[in-house]
């Protein structure tokens, strides 16, 4: 099964939609739109998929739900631990990484993990 692992922060701040005056409450909302998507899948990558919405700061907080969605709470840097469960994986199922973070990007594709920009999320 597939393993899409979601750069909140980053995420979230790609739309201004004024996400900075509540970040967990934007960190829910993202973590709502993502509920179908290990049952749907993402373009190109079939269901079923296994997602891991990592967040940081502020949202680290948000409460987990039954839905599928597992929250993974930085410790401190967001992109450290998204790189950390990167390099955890096995390499014998596709690792997806959505985030448009540039640094992330390509410390992540060095592990062997794809990634996919910020629109792949449901909006």
């Amino acid at each position: 099964m597939p393993l899409v692992v979601v750069d909140g922060a980053n995420v979230v701040g790609s739309v201004p939609d004024g996400w900075w005056r509540d970040r967990a409450g934007a960190a829910i909302r993202l973590r709502d739109r993502l509920a179908a998507v290990p049952g749907t899948g993402l373009t190109g990558l079939p269901a079923p998929v296994e997602v891991v919405l990592v967040v940081e700061g502020k949202a680290r907080d948000i409460p987990q739900t039954p839905d599928g969605i597992r929250i993974e709470r930085a410790p401190g840097s967001g992109d450290d631990t998204i790189i950390d469960l990167v390099r955890r994986e096995p390499r014998t199922r596709p690792i997806v990484v959505v985030t448009a973070d540039r640094g992330l990007r390509a410390r992540a594709t060095a592990l062997g993990a794809e990634v996919r920009g910020p629109s792949v999320v449901p909006r």
